[in-house]
């Protein structure tokens, strides 16, 4: 981890932020979405630089910006091929910022910067206090007929429960594997989970929970960026066009080309053809 003092934290997840991070510069390796700009929020950070995913459709990878400008506080996004998603040390270390929002952009903050920079730009930003409210992360189910698997939607894969096991699990959080820790490409054993593929990103960093996932026979596959919102597990399953697959999936018959909803109805079959 780089040596940044005591005022800028580098911290992979917005679901993992505390009370260090309060009035400090966040660079977090969370994509960026709404949700972990209210997570930021919340945490009372000084200022944040996040990945932007590729910026995806409807540019919900950079939403943060606006979302926190209107609560006066500076944020910025790095550019996801310039460095890995969910490794905010890699961020900080190799990252060049692709966009800045009013607040940060007053700072001095601009694209073609080095991330390294904009972090120590946003040290002059002024503590703003922040109320973020409550915020409703959907999580619908969708029940399969009589020996099809459940399909569930949710928009942060921090929030599968136990009760998942066994489901076509479909989130909005982007591939790839937070801090690289394998363990955490999925907290279940699904039938299988679909993420947001983040552009790509950066030595295929939004990508690598789908090799992880392999490991513990699980079908696993991204859709593309520019298909759907990330961050938003409903665009991922009625928007979202697959990336990639896994072995387990290509397996099974998945491919790159194909629209969730089919995807998802092949693994059905599959599952249903084998009891």
């Amino acid at each position: 981890m780089p040596d940044v003092g005591n005022e800028i934290v580098i911290i992979d997840s917005a679901t993992k932020l505390d009370d260090t991070c309060r009035g400090k510069v966040l660079v977090c390796g969370s994509h960026g979405g709404e949700y972990p700009a209210w997570l930021v929020a919340g945490a009372g950070c000084r200022a944040v630089i996040l990945n932007d995913a590729g910026i995806c459709k409807d540019e919900a990878g950079i939403a943060s910006l606006a979302y926190l400008e209107k609560h006066g506080m500076a944020a910025c996004s790095i550019d996801t091929m310039s460095a890995r998603i969910g490794d905010a040390g890699d961020m900080f270390a190799r990252g060049i910022i692709s966009r800045a929002n009013a607040s940060a952009a007053a700072l001095g903050v601009m694209s073609g910067q080095a991330c390294d920079e904009a972090a120590h730009l946003l040290l002059k930003a002024k503590e703003v206090q922040i109320d973020p409210g409550s915020y409703e992360e959907a999580r619908i189910l969708l029940a399969g007929e009589k020996g099809e698997a459940d399909v569930v939607l949710i928009d942060s894969a921090s929030l599968v429960k136990p009760e998942d096991k066994g489901r076509v699990i479909i989130t909005g959080s982007h591939g790839g594997l937070v801090g690289g820790v394998p363990a955490m490409a999925l907290q279940v054993d699904g039938l299988a989970g679909i993420f947001h593929d983040a552009g790509g990103g950066a030595d295929g960093a939004g990508l690598t929970r789908l090799p992880a996932l392999d490991q513990r026979n699980i079908a696993a596959a991204t859709v593309a960026a520019e298909s759907a919102r990330i961050g938003d597990a409903g665009s991922i399953y009625e928007d979202g066009i697959i990336s990639h697959v896994n072995e387990t999936a290509s397996q099974a018959g998945g491919r790159a080309g194909q629209c969730v909803g089919d995807f998802v109805q092949l693994l059905r079959q599959v599952q249903s053809d084998c009891f």
